[in-house]
């Protein structure tokens, strides 16, 4: 008899269908003879007959498998079609050319600007490669920029297996350009800082990033309270501290707070030009190379200058102060001051950025905190209008409210703070300097009584304040001098300076200074000099208590402090 399922009338390459009673075209590896026989050249049994049948209907289901994945996947282009959309950018290579040639006539678009106002359009951008994760057939990239995140979606379907495979291996870190277009996302995205997402047709890795870096940017990003709930969910993330992000510093500057904490400090800065520059001031520039001290005492950087005895300038005092002998009438200055403190306090660096001030005064030294006054408020304000977006980076790593300050500046008397102090419990000299507690403590006592945290204290004792200080005429033991306080914390030193030279020369011997070393300052007075006082203020201070921050190096682009020189 002849096997069961393969009929006489079946032409060879034919089967028959355990379904039906029809023949099935086969070739190939699928096709069978019409009859098998055993060893023993008898037909098949009829068990064996079926057991042949069932392992044919599986060939047959597994080749129409085939088939249609095969139709399925041919309306893509081949992946070579893809190969001149990514790739390493290489001086001669054909990536390099295919990259030159994508990109002309294309202007880079900021991450900042992606929003739903333009989705559909198509856009080129450039930036690191934050992190990735494969679902699927789907890569999604997170690209940084300056700081501002977007999601990057890299399909298969759309790149082909081989760009797609490119892009899952770049390494975090490395520097990439894209095309792509915006699109929204089907729900709401919680790890980038845009809202739109990108879907890309072409990227380029313009330099590669080492696989293993001294830290991580997405660590080193971490706010606090990320770190201490991923204890808690038993999977610690990792803490990078502050020496590991000042020896890394390119790396640590990466992160979205840090980025914008750079740019709240350019704005600090365009804000007191701003005003100043309405206020009729003119910016300057003294020399930070001296023969003498400008403050006095010893905190000064020496250094031999050609032969001759000289020191980094401790402020730009003395010249501020000649320029406005120079007719110059109101002027102000942004550079860098140099302290050689031994000071491994939060708040003190060896070198630092000073915003300084100097003007005549036409009655009282009181001028000068009216300017103060409007100067800083005006700062803050213009900070919180053209900031938002900086401000929200820092506070996602570092949280803070808002600074509050009163509309007219709080103005204290040095001896009405000390009252204060006293009346809380607080032992202080009514002569002597406030200390860091003490500062810190007044600070919260105006904070509950005035409701402000900007404050001014004035009529400072003159032990304390430099030799070029005005005393006050009705008592030489205090002087026409003020600071002036954020969140408990002094940034501001001012003062009506002298003018007369006979007292001025008086002041610098009994402060220790060698009137030699500063002979042509003191002989600028000498020609007549009108009445005059000015300011200086930290910008890296300002910043650090603008923004809340515990540390003033986190504010300070590469500080420099009794440890540090480097990078």
């Amino acid at each position: 008899m002849m096997a069961i399922g393969v009929k006489s009338s079946c032409r060879q390459g034919d089967i028959m269908s355990s379904s039906n009673d029809s023949c099935q075209k086969f070739t190939g590896e699928e096709m069978v003879e019409p009859e098998v026989l055993e060893e023993s050249g008898e037909k098949m049994s009829k068990k064996a007959a079926k057991k042949r049948a069932a392992t044919l209907k599986k060939r047959l289901y597994r080749k129409k498998e085939r088939e249609e994945a095969t139709s399925s996947s041919s309306s893509l282009p081949e992946d070579e079609s893809f190969s001149s959309n990514y790739g390493d950018v290489t001086p001669k290579s054909a990536a390099g050319r295919s990259w030159r040639e994508a990109v002309e006539g294309k202007e880079l678009t900021d991450v900042s600007y992606l929003v739903e106002e333009i989705v559909g359009s198509e856009v080129s951008l450039r930036g690191r490669v934050h992190n990735h994760r494969l679902v699927a057939k789907i890569l999604f990239v997170i690209l940084r920029e300056s700081g501002f995140t977007v999601q990057c979606v890299v399909e298969e379907a759309r790149v082909g297996t081989s760009m797609l495979n490119f892009v899952k291996q770049l390494s975090h870190e490395s520097v990439v350009e894209l095309i792509g277009l915006v699109s929204l996302p089907k729900k709401p995205l919680t790890a980038t800082s845009q809202q739109v997402e990108i879907h890309v047709t072409k990227m380029y890795c313009l330099s590669r990033s080492l696989l293993n870096l001294p830290l991580a940017v997405v660590d080193a990003a971490r706010s606090e309270a990320d770190i201490e709930k991923s204890v808690k969910d038993g999977k610690p993330a990792a803490r990078v501290l502050q020496d590991t992000r000042l020896n890394n510093r390119p790396l640590d500057l990466r992160t979205p707070a840090n980025q914008a904490l750079f740019r709240i400090q350019c704005h600090v800065q365009i804000a007191f030009r701003e005003f100043l520059l309405s206020k009729g001031f003119l910016e300057i520039h003294t020399p930070k190379l001296m023969a003498g001290s400008s403050e006095g005492g010893s905190a000064v950087f020496r250094l031999d200058y050609k032969g001759q005895p000289a020191c980094l300038a401790q402020s730009p005092q003395l010249h501020k102060q000649m320029a406005i002998c120079g007719d110059m009438r109101r002027v102000f200055e942004v550079g860098p001051v140099f302290r050689a403190e031994d000071s491994f306090t939060h708040r003190h660096l060896c070198e630092f950025v000073g915003l300084d001030v100097e003007m005549e005064i036409r009655m009282h030294y009181s001028e000068i905190m009216d300017l103060v006054g409007d100067l800083f408020p005006f700062i803050f304000t213009k900070i919180e209008e053209r900031c938002p977006k900086e401000l929200e980076s820092v506070r996602r790593q570092y949280p803070f409210h808002s600074l509050k300050f009163l509309p007219q500046t709080l103005r204290l008397t040095f001896a009405e703070g000390i009252q204060m102090l006293k009346e809380a419990g607080e032992e202080v000299d009514p002569l002597g300097d406030l200390n860091t507690e003490s500062e810190k403590k007044l600070g919260q006592l105006v904070l509950e009584k005035y409701k402000t945290e900007f404050y001014m204290l004035h009529r400072y004792p003159s032990a304390v304040r430099p030799f070029y200080t005005m005393p006050c005429e009705d008592d030489s033991n205090y002087s026409n001098s003020f600071d002036v306080f954020i969140r408990g914390e002094e940034i501001i030193s001012g003062a009506q300076r002298i003018h007369d030279p006979e007292l001025l020369e008086k002041r610098a011997r009994e402060c220790g200074i060698d009137v030699k070393t500063i002979s042509t300052y003191i002989d600028a007075f000498r020609y007549g000099a009108p009445p005059h006082g000015g300011f200086g203020a930290g910008l890296e201070r300002v910043v650090m208590l603008l923004c809340a921050l515990n540390n003033i190096r986190k504010t300070s682009l590469f500080p420099r402090d009794p440890k540090r020189l480097a990078p």
